[in-house]
């Protein structure tokens, strides 16, 4: 509940103000915010001001929900209040403790004066949702800490510990306890400076100090055209600090104000705001019974040495939780413990790691060569061979060996969870654990909810992906889950233009242009053209996949199996990861045209991209339809950690959306109807036909 507290101490009004959990400024809290502080100017027993959260943190920002809503510009604004802050006549201390990011930061830096707890952090993070900060922000804090220094916090966007401001006119005190205390009396002295006749101290009054403003500025440009190319916020930033800088503190607000206007409007912060509410609304299962309550999970088995059960195992062991690795083979253990110790080695050579850090985590990893030895675990990973008989063996003997109560997980990319589950006298305790590689790495977990896991064993998997540093997506059970199943839908539009007159660099070349991270056929190269064979194979069998896609199978037929043998849809030189075309891929491609008797055309790359991305919606809409993902933005998180999707977009069903979905589905019947398509594949999904019939978009909103 959102309520302000008006107390005065010793003629000290304290303004204490709470709207949890972290004491956002939306309207609720700036009205009554603003009350309280007319009411302190009027007060003829208050001589200063005290200004502080009440629940252990100061204020985390501005509410992201209003960006792009009239209520950001609803006043009283944060603009207003730091206006007003401006022009007290009473001294206004800021008091910090928990943190004080963003617009909260912006309302302590509006404050004459800020005494912190030792353990706050502050930071203005709105480069991260593509804005700049917009309440005086670019404008007050040169003017504290200087340009470079300012550039520096506002272009990193992330939190820092206040002992890096000790010192600068930004912070007058720190202290370690007692924070209201140092807080009055900062203001008790404040006041008394007032009355012998000194100014406030307001940093709008505070000069800019750089001599070589220009110089500085241009170089921030130049860094930031290189690392942000396809984010106009930084550049933005620059701008607003250099007019202040340059013209003086109110033609500073006021393009900083004009800049933030654009910015909230523009695509890329609508992408990025979508994303900062799709992660925090993945944690959420919708039909998990409240009273639900995780298992605790102290000890892990991984059961498989190879790349993808050491990478698993590095996630629990960064996170201080006990590892057991087992194989059933000597050599492949002491291989797999080696590959763990090497990646530490590597982080310490790089300095992000001490020795006796490496020896810690170490430590905690238990190297084992039979069952019996993880009899005790509470969870239960298995990372072996992606075939179903191999994964049956391995769960009968987790459930043979394996406490009651122990949860147990299969790594599996694309296998059915139910199916292993059934062969378990526990399916309620089985749950998938799709982790991407690199493991270790990747940030994505996809928790495959089987059709008996129990509710318990879903939160504890949650709660326990949360733990590790993961972002994870539920979804339920069905051929490659979300991630895999919609990627076999792009990957079959991309070999559908290798037949149609694509060449695999065109077509990589096209979607990289886009975004992408790596196309489909790099991509291909880099996992192990292998991987994808196999899974083909048994689609092959079960009649899932009914087009055969030729090229990939001949190649793989051929041992191109990508960088690891050197050779797959491109050629490789040994040490050389660039990817070069290749004249055999070339004769393969143009060979299998031949036999197809398959007219030859110029794809434009407009094509290429709409057919790829817009392949990947409307599998992801089908999935949506069927309850697979829970929501939208589930899938577009799974795209942007998993898949290198790029994170301007927001994701393919954010950006299916930024296009209008009418607009998507005529293109998809279009792509059906031309010469040569597949009007069943680019039958607009079922979803996306009543939502562009609706006028409606996937998050139930006016598209």
């Amino acid at each position: 509940m959102t309520k302000v507290d008006y107390n005065v101490r010793n003629r000290t009004a304290v303004i204490a103000f709470e709207a949890p959990p972290v004491n956002s400024l939306s309207y609720a809290l700036r009205a009554p915010l603003l009350e309280a502080l007319e009411r302190a100017a009027r007060d003829a027993s208050v001589d200063a001001v005290v200004l502080i959260g009440s629940n252990g943190t100061f204020c985390a920002g501005a509410d992201i929900r209003e960006f792009g809503s009239p209520d950001v510009l609803r006043g009283p604004t944060l603009w207003t209040i730091n206006t007003v802050l401006d022009e007290m006549k009473k001294p206004v201390v800021a008091a910090i403790e928990g943190v004080a990011l963003g617009g909260g930061l912006e309302l302590a830096m509006s404050c004459h004066q800020r005494v912190a707890l030792s353990s706050a952090k502050i930071g203005l993070p709105e480069v991260k949702l593509g804005l700049l900060p917009g309440a005086g922000g670019t404008q007050r804090l040169p003017r504290l800490i200087g340009v470079e220094g300012a550039l520096n916090v506002m272009m990193s966007g992330e939190p820092l510990p206040v002992a890096l401001f000790k010192g600068s006119p930004l912070l007058q005190r720190v202290v370690d306890a007692d924070l209201v205390s140092a807080a009055i009396s900062v203001a008790e002295e404040a006041a008394a400076a007032v009355k012998e006749g000194k100014p406030l101290l307001r940093a709008r009054d505070l000069p800019v100090r750089e001599p070589d403003l220009e110089a500085l500025c241009q170089f921030a440009r130049n860094t930031a055209k290189t690392a942000f190319k396809e984010y106009p916020a930084p550049l933005a930033i620059i701008e607003a600090l250099q007019v202040g800088a340059a013209k003086g503190f109110d033609a500073g607000q006021q393009e900083e104000f004009a800049q933030f206007k654009k910015l909230v409007d523009s695509p890329v912060s609508a992408a990025l705001r979508h994303i900062f509410f799709a992660e925090r609304a993945a944690q959420r299962i919708d039909d998990l019974p409240a009273d639900t309550k995780p298992r605790a999970v102290t000890k892990v088995a991984i059961i498989g040495a190879g790349t993808m059960g050491t990478g698993i195992a590095i996630n629990f062991l960064n996170a201080g939780i006990e590892a057991r690795l087992l194989e059933l083979n000597q050599e492949a253990l002491d291989r797999g413990v080696q590959r763990i110790r090497e990646v530490y080695e590597g982080q310490v050579k790089k300095g992000k790691l001490d020795a006796a850090k490496l020896q810690a985590r170490m430590d905690l990893l238990k190297p084992v060569l039979s069952y019996d030895a993880i009899a005790d675990v509470d969870l239960a990973i298995e990372a072996v061979f992606e075939d179903m008989g191999v994964k049956q063996k391995v769960f009968a003997q987790l459930d043979a060996v394996l406490r009651p109560g122990a949860i147990l997980a299969t790594n599996t990319s694309t296998l059915d969870v139910d199916q292993i589950a059934a062969g378990t006298k526990r399916p309620a305790d089985v749950i998938g654990l799709h982790f991407f590689s690199p493991a270790n790495v990747m940030r994505l977990l996809e928790v495959v909810r089987g059709a008996k896991t129990a509710p318990d064993v879903l939160l504890t998997s949650m709660t326990l992906a949360k733990k590790i540093k993961k972002t994870a997506v539920v979804s339920g059970v069905c051929d490659g889950f979300i991630g895999n199943r919609m990627i076999n839908q792009y990957f079959a539009q991309a070999m559908a233009m290798l037949d149609e007159g694509a060449s695999p660099e065109q077509i990589d070349k096209a979607i990289e242009r886009f975004g992408f991270a790596m196309g489909p056929f790099r991509m291909g190269d880099l996992a192990g053209n292998d991987i994808g064979w196999h899974i083909r194979k048994r689609q092959y069998a079960e009649g899932t996949l009914k087009r055969p896609q030729v090229v990939a199978d001949r190649l793989c037929e051929m041992g191109r199996f990508g960088q690891k043998t050197g050779a797959g849809w491109y050629d490789y030189k040994k040490g050389d990861r660039q990817a070069y075309p290749s004249a055999i891929v070339a004769g393969v491609i143009e060979e299998v045209r031949k036999a197809a008797g398959q007219p030859v055309r110029k794809l434009a790359d407009a094509e290429i991209v709409d057919r790829l991305v817009y392949a990947l919606v409307n599998e992801g809409a089908r999935i949506l339809d069927e309850k697979i993902a829970q929501r939208a933005s589930d899938i577009d998180l799974v795209y942007l950690m998993g898949y290198g999707f790029p994170i301007w977009r927001g994701g393919p069903m954010h950006y299916a959306e930024s296009q209008k979905l009418y607009a998507v589905a005529r293109r998809m019947r279009q792509f059906g109807e031309q010469e040569g398509g597949d009007a069943n594949f680019w039958k607009p999904a079922a979803l996306i036909a009543r939502l562009a019939t609706d006028n409606r978009s996937f998050n139930g909103g006016a598209a």
